[in-house]
């Protein structure tokens, strides 16, 4: 309850609701160990454990490779956890090691980013965490600036398509901190959020 309280405050410093609690999460689900795309800038841990254990931590260059010990470079930008995985145990075992035990994860996540711009405390670049929300990336810039307007709020969102442009999707924070759930918007990867000015 004191996270909730607190989080209103950040975002309307001048007008809490007494009557309606926003739809806030107290922390975003942790995405699925191996369902995880992978990206540029990642830290990967490759741990050998048997039959030999060599453990190796990795950055995904921007070429999408990593590099393993004996089979060299690994392409791993774009795909999971698992996948990766599964072809470094293959090509190990494919005249290198016999019957290697292998396991990837996730050390950091450098690739999944959103961004907050406009009339917020602080506007820029921010990682990007599973189910975060548009209500969750103000409270991570810490609210809005004098001039920010609760009704005049918009994600833009890269287009799947040619890979150019953005699709515009306009929210109503107020309605969110209303308790309209349905109002909030999960935030992908590339997502632009953008708080414009009251209208005076």
């Amino acid at each position: 309850m004191k996270f909730i309280i607190a989080l209103i405050l950040i975002i309307f410093p001048t007008i809490v609701y007494a009557d309606h609690l926003p739809c806030v999460d107290i922390g975003p689900d942790k995405p699925g160990p191996t369902d995880y795309i992978i990206g540029a800038d990642d830290i990967l841990t490759v741990n050998i454990l048997q039959p030999e254990q060599i453990l190796n931590d990795a950055t995904v260059s921007p070429d999408g490779n990593i590099s393993v010990p004996y089979i060299g470079n690994v392409v791993v930008k774009g795909r999971t956890l698992a996948e990766v995985q599964a072809e470094i145990t293959k090509r190990l075992g494919d005249g290198f090691l016999k019957y290697p035990l292998v396991v990837v994860s996730l050390k950091e996540s450098n690739s999944r980013k959103f961004f907050v711009y406009g009339e917020v405390t602080h506007p820029g670049p921010y990682p990007l965490e599973e189910n975060t929300t548009v209500l969750r990336a103000i409270s991570m810039a810490e609210g809005f600036t004098k001039f920010g307007s609760a009704s005049n709020v918009k994600v833009l969102r890269p287009r799947q398509r040619n890979n150019t442009g953005y699709d515009t999707i306009p929210l109503n924070i107020k309605a969110i901190m209303s308790g309209d759930c349905d109002a909030d918007l999960v935030l992908q990867s590339g997502d632009v959020v953008v708080v414009s000015e009251a209208a005076f």
